[in-house]
């Protein structure tokens, strides 16, 4: 007897190496996916813009990558609600600094670290978080950056509005393979209602995308995991318990079986690193 339903999926026809130089780009799922890999001994770069939760974001982000030019002193912004700090539309407010010059200077070498890797790195993992955008002038924005709501229009990305942005990116390089998963983390905000339609658009967006391959995140938490012990304590984001299973199954389907036992090494390896002991050795 079967207790509970679980997601099955076809193995990538081109898999994930430990000689891959592998960028990640989306929500806060690729900051967990990313962190889990780099344990696993892959090479990576996570979210050189912090975490990105749109298609149209994420664009712009590949665009900026792609380009030659820098941040300067017109991206920088003021953030709002008395937080006295800088950061840019662009980024997440986890790259917020003090002052302009402090943020530029990290902004930009953080950008010129990822453009190197970007040009030469061979797979591409985007995570979708939301259909819903926030724009600043008919400009998308990546963070509101506690901003007065008065400055920003908010819409939700049609289908062919968030597939167009995935095949630009995944179109105008051809050089890379594609891995598209949509977030399983929810955004309530707008309500369970919002969040359906929401992650639904972007589902039926990555099926438009034919270039790219897809890793069924989002169908194996809800699917696979659906229960509330498999979140965390925001009854939001997966547990870390989900997030391993979520993981293993990456593994499974997605990495090559002949490099399974380097990667577990690697893994244990990490954790023996990691590990903090209650009593220093005399």
């Amino acid at each position: 007897m079967k207790f509970w339903t679980q997601v099955s999926f076809p193995p990538l026809e081109e898999p994930i190496l430990l000689s891959d130089s592998i960028m990640l780009l989306g929500s806060c799922f690729a900051d967990s996916v990313g962190e889990k890999m780099a344990a696993a001994g892959f090479e990576t770069i996570v979210n050189p813009f912090g975490t990105l939760y749109n298609p149209a974001s994420l664009l712009g982000a590949v665009r900026r990558l792609d380009s030659n030019s820098l941040f300067g002193p017109s991206d920088c912004e003021k953030m709002g609600a008395g937080v006295d700090k800088v950061c840019s539309f662009e980024h997440h407010t986890s790259f917020a600094r003090s002052t302009s010059e402090e943020f530029l200077e990290n902004a930009n070498s953080k950008l010129l670290e990822a453009r190197d890797f970007w040009k030469r790195c061979n797979k591409v993992i985007l995570t979708l978080g939301t259909s819903f955008v926030w724009y600043r002038d008919g400009a998308p924005v990546a963070n509101c950056l506690k901003r007065p709501a008065g400055e920003f229009t908010r819409s939700m990305l049609s289908v062919e509005e968030s597939a167009k942005c995935i095949n630009e990116i995944v179109e105008s390089h051809p050089e890379k393979a594609f891995l598209l998963t949509v977030s399983p983390i929810r955004h309530l905000g707008d309500g369970a209602h919002a969040n359906s339609l929401s992650k639904a658009s972007l589902l039926l967006a990555c099926n438009e995308c034919k270039k790219a391959a897809y890793f069924p995140a989002f169908e194996i938490m809800n699917d696979e995991l659906r229960d509330y012990r498999f979140y965390a304590d925001d009854l939001v984001h997966p547990s870390p318990m989900a997030v391993e299973r979520i993981w293993e199954l990456f593994l499974e389907g997605c990495t090559k079986g002949a490099e399974r036992a380097e990667i577990e090494a690697n893994e244990k390896a990490a954790r023996r690193k990691a590990h903090r002991p209650l009593l220093k050795e005399e």
